[in-house]
């Protein structure tokens, strides 16, 4: 069911209906997460050796100078609601050489180097956005002679024409069409770009915020989320799944993470910080495939109306698993890495069966921090001494991170499949 007829979640509810729909999503697809497998991952030399290198690298940083605050946080905002594209992994590394997200970084950077801002030429604003081609996108994204494909002319036997189409070419209109489609929400709200509606939804956090009781929690993370969600169709990611509605909310929570890991230590910084640490992962396809394949999701118990038992029929055996949860392989020489191969294709599925595994990685990583938190002292020095009592303090944007990350960080990690959703926003 297309997100535009899905129900919205109550107001100031947002996070928890993440958090509840996608639990009983999972619920109901029996899909298992167990607290042996979430401790063989946590004391994993894998887990361990990495985690706080990679605890915070979302990858969001952008190496430019930029002229203000506000312009820097519109091309972080742009970037969160251009972070989808996952499922043409593949044909974006044989085009360019770069997976989804470094494509879609680079065209916003290109997006950001070739826009005159201030005027008429100022790409990164709402008329610019508005006013965008599928021909500028594709300049930008590096890909204008990727995406056509050759057709057999209707009269002329061997005869082939070349046209528009393709995976690549699929990208090129998805951008286009969030960009025009954010374009016009923000021109006909008055605002000069998306950066000046995200910098609005932080100030109403912060007065719900300084108004609000419960310091403990985060009740502005919800007021923001509400206003990103509400007012933008890309950020509505959500679905009718088993004739219940589950929510992710990746790319807006996202934003507001990105947020406050940008600017949240900058001295004298004017953007409202919101608490961010425990906001719910940012589930796209990577995490809910990795934790398939380090064995923390098993899929062999699902129900068989999903569709879900045969998505990955190599992972979770205990050998591939000692590989996976142990030390790096090392690292190829420079040799052999300049001749690596695009990644290979990984599952392709339904739309209601990806939302079902991204809910299901969801609710995985709120246990694994739950079983984290909930370690003793004696079990922890057990398993690797009382350095690792940290392992006591993780957070849930932390784990997220870290599943993201080091899915890139390891060659054989690399090489794992992801499962494939095409044509859709998120």
């Amino acid at each position: 069911m297309p997100s535009s007829q899905v129900p919205l979640p109550a107001s100031g509810s947002y996070i928890r209906s993440v958090r509840e729909s996608c639990k009983s999503l999972r619920e109901r697809a029996n899909i298992t997460v167990s607290t042996e497998a979430i401790k063989r991952l946590l004391f994993s030399p894998s887990f361990i050796a990495t985690f706080e290198r990679l605890r915070v690298a979302h990858g969001m940083v952008m190496p430019l100078n930029f002229p203000s605050v506000l312009a820097e946080l519109n091309v972080l905002s742009l970037l969160s609601l251009l972070n989808f594209a996952s499922g043409y992994r593949v044909p974006l590394h044989q085009a360019t050489g770069r997976g989804a997200f470094d494509n879609i970084r680079a065209f916003v950077f290109s997006l950001y180097i070739s826009s005159s801002v201030g005027d008429e030429g100022d790409l990164l604003s709402a008329r610019g956005m508005q006013t965008i081609e599928e021909g500028k996108v594709a300049d930008l994204m590096g890909v204008a002679g990727k995406i056509h494909i050759d057709k057999p002319h209707a009269s002329l036997p061997g005869v082939t024409l070349g046209e528009l189409g393709g995976p690549v070419w699929e990208v090129v209109e998805m951008v286009t069409r969030v960009l025009k489609e954010t374009g016009d929400f923000l021109v006909k709200s008055g605002y000069q770009d998306l950066g000046a509606f995200v910098l609005e939804a932080l100030k109403e956090g912060e007065k719900v915020r300084r108004r609000s009781d419960d310091q403990q929690g985060s009740p502005e993370c919800d007021v923001i989320l509400e206003r990103l969600v509400r007012a933008i169709p890309a950020f509505q990611d959500m679905a009718i799944v088993d004739g219940q509605p589950v929510y992710c909310f990746k790319k807006a929570m996202l934003t507001l993470h990105a947020v406050a890991l940008r600017f949240g230590k900058s001295p004298g910084s004017t953007i409202p910080i919101p608490r961010t640490e425990n906001l719910p992962v940012f589930s796209d396809n990577v995490i809910p495939s990795m934790l398939v394949h380090l064995g923390v999701i098993d899929l062999s118990t699902s129900e068989p109306s999903f569709g879900l038992r045969d998505v990955f029929p190599a992972a979770g055996t205990q050998e591939i698993l000692s590989q996976l949860l142990g030390d790096a392989p090392p690292v190829p020489d420079k040799e052999s890495a300049s001749k690596k191969q695009p990644p290979r294709e990984g599952p392709i599925l339904t739309a209601e069966q990806a939302f079902t595994l991204r809910a299901a990685a969801v609710d995985a990583c709120e246990l694994i921090v739950q079983t984290a938190r909930g370690l003793e002292e004696s079990e922890i020095r057990g398993n690797g001494g009382k350095e690792l009592l940290w392992l006591q303090t993780i957070t849930l944007p932390e784990v997220d991170a870290w599943i993201w990350a080091v899915a890139k960080d390891r060659a054989d990690y690399r090489a794992l499949e992801r499962f494939v959703l095409r044509s859709t926003y998120f």
